[in-house]
C-alpha cells in the first residue's frame, strides 16, 4: 500500500525542494538531528538549486565568479528523528544585481507536514581566483532571479 503524501504548507509558492532522510549519523545525544546537520542540508539544497539553474562549479570557474556564504540564520522549530523524511524548500528572495543574494529555507517533516526549521543565507559574489568580493556577472543577475517576494529582504 502506497503512503499518502501529506499536504505541505510552504511559506511561499513553488519552492525548489531537496529531499533527504535523517540517517543514524545525523543523530546527537538528545536522539534528534544535530543542529549542524540542518545547516549542511541548507547548503546542499542551495547548491542543488544552483546546479538545476545551470550554475554549477564548472560554470563558476568559467566565469571566474561564485556565490559564497556571508551569513546564516536558523530558527529551529521542531525536532526530527532517525528515519524521518525531510523536505527542504528554498527560494531566492533577494538579489541586488551587484554583490548580494539571499536565500530562504523551510524544512518540513515529509510525513507530518510539520515545519522543522526556517532559515536564511546571505551570499556575496566573489572572484574565484582571488576570493575577493566582486560584481556579479549578468548571468548571475538573470539566473538567480527572485523566486519569492519577501518584504524588506536585502
Amino acid at each position: 500500500m502506497k503512503k499518502t503524501q501529506v499536504e505541505i504548507s510552504w511559506d511561499w509558492p513553488a519552492p525548489f525542494v531537496y529531499e533527504t532522510k535523517v540517517e543514524p549519523q545525523h543523530i546527537d545525544d538528545f536522539q534528534h538531528t544535530n543542529n549542524v546537520v540542518y545547516l549542511t542540508w541548507m547548503a546542499k539544497a542551495a547548491w542543488e538549486h544552483s546546479k538545476a539553474l545551470g550554475l554549477d562549479f564548472d560554470r563558476y570557474a568559467a566565469l571566474n565568479r561564485g556565490m559564497v556564504v556571508r551569513r546564516h540564520e536558523l530558527e529551529y522549530l521542531a525536532a526530527s528523528r532517525q528515519g524521518d523524511p525531510v523536505l527542504i524548500g528554498t527560494w531566492i528572495t533577494a538579489n541586488d544585481g551587484r554583490l548580494r543574494l539571499r536565500r530562504r529555507f523551510q524544512m518540513v517533516n515529509g510525513e507530518t507536514g510539520e515545519t522543522l526549521l526556517r532559515g536564511l543565507t546571505d551570499f556575496v559574489c566573489i572572484n574565484v581566483k582571488t576570493g575577493r568580493a566582486t560584481r556579479m556577472p549578468a548571468e548571475f543577475v538573470t539566473t538567480y532571479s527572485l523566486t519569492a517576494h519577501v518584504e524588506n529582504d536585502i
